[in-house]
């Protein structure tokens, strides 16, 4: 038995040691630059005022005009080309982008797409093309907007603009910076030059496939490691370990962050969510919470009267989206700093909702039961901010919040925003787990570390600086194993010298 066990060691190393010795690097890249994209912030800063003069047709036009069967996911009030358009998302299809001025669907030109980069940077700009994706634009959120068109500017960061194919408006933004670091960095921590080519079908299982694979090299390495120690008596030489040189140093470092090695990998094969393990088959619907589609019916005040009540409170909107809670309609407007402001159907400003509302609206998600709930004003284990830069950093972490619990089957939690009544995030009971799992596991989301950032980040170096070692250790090892030896007559002749 130990020997098949140190053969499974040793040719799912030679196998993976070199890509687990490049994840550990490209990890550490990740804590300083992550995989572009367009933050909250970024977008609201580049948006231009919205103003009531000449604005706008009535809601109802801008459905009207999007020519869809089923009501938006989404509606928003922004700015394309300097001009004020109705952005429509859908679930299913495309956006849609209707000119606020005219209540004419727009599409896409040359023209506006130069005039879309320019509202959102001056600088001087080269239209390149468009992509259905590449290199920095391989994420699902991009789906309803491909083809994207790419603009350079000659900006001092080297942005590369992402801009829908459907409404113009510009999706994504890749520093030059992030994209240098990014070749060694998430593009490589995730494999994506598998993404794109005749494997992208496949990716997901590839991944998936290896990061087990990896998992099972790491296990079996520790118990080898283990087997090979002497913790009493030393071998013949004195030593506790039988290797020499190279395969000594592989021995102790495995014995040393073998363990690191495994968590790192396994909480990585489980951030693909294998056989949907972490999807909990009777999760709420978030659709309750909503409490009926976007219709221009459920919206009291029309959009002209909503920006000059906006305006009247000393509240200047960049954009303002239309939002259903429990059934109500909701005007949210944001401005250039990321604050919000609520316009209730009788034409109030709110600088935010009432508890009790929001706690209304998310029981209907399960009628049977009445949720505990509880003011989170400092952040715990499972609510809390990441680095702007990081996987989720861009996900808005407001405190106060409002944490609902249920007794459904699935035990779940919510989070919700009461300055904007948005429902943050859903936490079942199995989503609770791979927090632990994968978060923690992997990215070591633990509050104390998070907080001293230098600590956080130098603890994580050090660790994987270990983790390289043993893997390029391994792959020493391995290509000794593997590289072509000597004759057999040129070894003899080398003995009797």
């Amino acid at each position: 038995m130990k020997r098949y066990l140190y053969l499974w060691h040793r040719w799912l190393g030679i196998g993976l040691c070199l890509l687990l010795a490049l994840w550990f690097f490209s990890g550490v890249v990740m804590l300083y630059v992550g995989y572009p994209k367009l933050t909250p912030a970024e977008h609201l800063a580049r948006l231009p005022p919205l103003s009531a003069q000449g604005c706008c047709v009535d809601l109802s036009v801008a459905l009207q005009a999007a020519q869809r069967e089923h009501a938006p996911s989404s509606i928003r009030l922004s700015s394309l080309a300097g001009r004020p358009h109705y952005l429509l998302g859908y679930r299913a299809g495309e956006s849609v982008a209707v000119d606020a001025r005219s209540g004419q669907r727009v599409y896409p030109t040359l023209g506006s797409l130069m005039a879309s980069a320019e509202q959102f940077d001056p600088a001087p700009a080269v239209y390149l093309g468009s992509v259905w994706e590449d290199a920095w634009s391989h994420s699902r959120a991009l789906d309803s907007e491909r083809p994207l068109h790419r603009i350079q500017l000659q900006d001092r960061d080297a942005s590369l603009l992402y801009l829908s194919g459907q409404t113009g408006a510009v999706v994504r933004v890749a520093t030059g910076n992030e994209r240098l670091w990014n070749w060694v960095g998430a593009w490589l921590h995730w494999l994506y030059p598998l993404r794109g080519g005749v494997l992208d079908g496949a990716w997901g299982w590839v991944v998936t496939s290896l990061a087990f694979a990896a998992s099972l090299m790491c296990l079996s390495g520790m118990l080898v490691g283990v087997l090979r120690w002497r913790f009493t008596k030393p071998y013949r030489s004195g030593s506790r370990t039988p290797y020499k040189g190279i395969a000594r140093w592989h021995h102790l470092l495995g014995l040393v962050f073998g363990s690191l090695a495994l968590t790192w990998v396994f909480s990585g094969w489980l951030s693909m969510n294998p056989w949907r393990v972490f999807e909990h088959p009777q999760a709420l619907a978030s659709a309750a919470y909503q409490g009926g589609p976007l219709i221009a019916e459920a919206f009291a005040t029309d959009t002209t009267e909503a920006l000059a009540r906006f305006t009247a409170e000393g509240f200047i909107p960049r954009e303002i989206e239309w939002r259903r809670i429990g059934g109500q309609g909701y005007l949210l407007a944001r401005d250039g700093t990321g604050a919000v402001r609520l316009l209730d159907g009788d034409g109030r400003v709110h600088q935010s909702l009432e508890p009790e509302a929001l706690v209304r609206a998310a029981a209907a998600m399960w009628p049977a039961g009445t949720p505990q709930v509880e003011t989170l004003h400092a952040y715990d284990a499972y609510y809390y901010g990441r680095a702007e830069h990081s996987m989720l950093g861009h996900l808005d972490k407001p405190l106060p919040a409002l944490r609902l619990r249920f007794d459904d089957p699935a035990a779940t939690w919510l989070h919700l925003d009461p300055r904007s009544g948005a429902l943050i995030e859903q936490l079942d009971e199995r989503r609770r787990v791979y927090r632990w799992l994968f978060n923690l596991l992997h990215s070591w989301d633990w509050l104390p570390l998070l907080e001293r950032p230098p600590l956080w980040q130098g603890m994580l170096i050090t660790l994987s600086v270990g983790g390289s070692l043993l893997s390029l250790s391994a792959t020493w090892l391995g290509w000794r194993r593997l590289r072509p030896r000597k004759p057999l007559a040129r070894r003899l002749a080398a003995k009797r010298k």
